[in-house]
């Protein structure tokens, strides 16, 4: 008995089975797998969001109307070399490089983006007993039971956590889950077209140093465009209409501050009531107590002397990628072919079945086209589809698929 099962251990379909499994592992950077939609440079080392392009919009706004601003100085520190010139043109150089540098800063960090659970958590009785909801989050397992909202303490407060579908982990306090990055994120503020990224917990810092700048910026070229207008000789509608450039960037300026400007303003009460935006819409702290504030000086402290939390994600780590495993492309062949819709596979997890089973690595080389259309045409025979016709033949087709060279093994 013994001899016959070392036989069937190192028999050929055993080692079809590891060799097939071997080389369908291979080696990747995580950023090359990440399934947010995250864009990535040099590595790993840069993350954008889904709408980074819009960074070209944003780089033209800012830096039509600051480089115009420094040709118009130029041009008048031909006519007048002096001191005051020397110092405006750098001060215009200078806010434009900063600004510069505080949007790559927000735009090109990871906002905090938190890892993805490859399965489901295990199930916390506890936690079932603490928690008010009723909803249950509607998993493939029905034996495992998640409630959907979960309670916690922050500060002596009661928040309720969510369940995210997506990441298959419960959101940590003041997370939420981005529909347009595909990603939970940390202190989740809201998503910026205009930099094309989250606004988090690891990059809020410089998105407020971005509009804020912005906004000094604006202001620093009005006034100076002002300054150059009233400066030359003669009636002001006159010089208004010799300098077209100064008027153009002082009714550029003029109509910019008040969105940039709003929006700094709007941000530092959020700051003095330590809000995200997210929560200012959605939970309205106004109408119950907020259980992040510790007072304005506090609440201000907290920002500004507070360390930037350490990514939570290695994008340049190496991880293992079966290559059949690849979002969606190998479960909508499987789903459509012969899996009823109670045993559906998950197409995030690769497993099947109420317990959760594995999917064999042999049985995703399968070719299953065609299956549909055989069952539709076996319905009043429905024991028939499991005898195939030719079993020399079915497995020959397996082995020349999977590209499986050895001794004919007969099922």
């Amino acid at each position: 008995m013994s001899t016959k099962h070392n036989h069937l251990a190192s028999s050929p379909s055993s080692s079809v089975a590891a060799s097939v499994e071997t080389s369908n592992l291979k080696n990747r950077r995580l950023y090359q797998v990440w399934k947010g939609n995250n864009k990535f440079l040099f590595g790993g080392r840069v993350v954008f969001g889904q709408d980074a392009s819009s960074l070209f919009l944003t780089t033209f706004l800012i830096g039509g109307p600051a480089i115009t601003f420094c040709i118009r100085m130029l041009l008048i520190m031909k006519e007048e070399d002096t001191l005051y010139n020397h110092l405006v043109l750098f001060g215009g150089v200078f806010l434009t490089i900063l600004d510069f540098t505080f949007l790559f800063m927000t735009s090109g960090r990871d906002p905090g983006i938190i890892p993805r659970n490859s399965q489901l958590p295990e199930s916390d009785e506890s936690c079932h007993t603490n928690s008010q909801s009723m909803e249950w989050v509607n998993n493939k397992t029905p034996n495992l039971k998640l409630p959907r909202v979960k309670d916690v303490m922050v500060n002596g407060h009661t928040v309720k956590v969510k369940f995210c579908d997506t990441c298959l982990l419960y959101r940590p306090p003041r997370a939420s889950h981005c529909s347009i990055c595909n990603n939970c994120v940390q202190k989740f503020d809201h998503h910026c077209p205009w930099v094309g990224q989250c606004i988090g917990s690891r990059n809020y810092p410089f998105f407020i140093m971005f509009i804020s700048s912005s906004t000094l910026l604006c202001i620093y070229v009005f006034s100076f465009s002002w300054v150059n207008l009233l400066g030359q000789q003669g009636r002001l509608w006159a010089s208004m209409s010799e300098d077209v450039l100064s008027v153009a960037l002082i009714t550029y300026c003029f109509i910019a501050v008040w969105f940039v400007g709003g929006l700094t303003v709007f941000h530092l009460y959020l700051i003095s009531t330590n809000q995200t935006t997210y929560e200012n819409f959605r939970y309205r702290y106004d109408k119950k107590e907020n259980p992040y504030t510790k007072g304005i000086v506090a609440n201000f402290k907290e920002l500004s002397c507070s360390k930037i939390p350490n990514p939570l994600i290695n994008f340049r780590e190496w991880v293992a990628e079966e290559d059949d495993m690849q979002d969606e492309s190998f479960t909508s062949d499987l789903e459509k072919g012969f899996i009823s819709s109670k045993q559906k596979f998950d197409m995030d997890m690769g497993v099947y079945g109420k317990e959760g089973k594995k999917v064999p690595n042999i049985l995703q080389n399968l070719d299953y086209n065609g299956i549909d259309d055989h069952l539709k045409k076996k319905k009043n025979a429905p024991f028939e589809i499991f005898v195939p016709v030719d079993h020399d033949l079915t497995f020959s087709q397996w082995r020349s698929k999977v590209g499986v060279d050895g001794p004919d093994v007969k099922p």
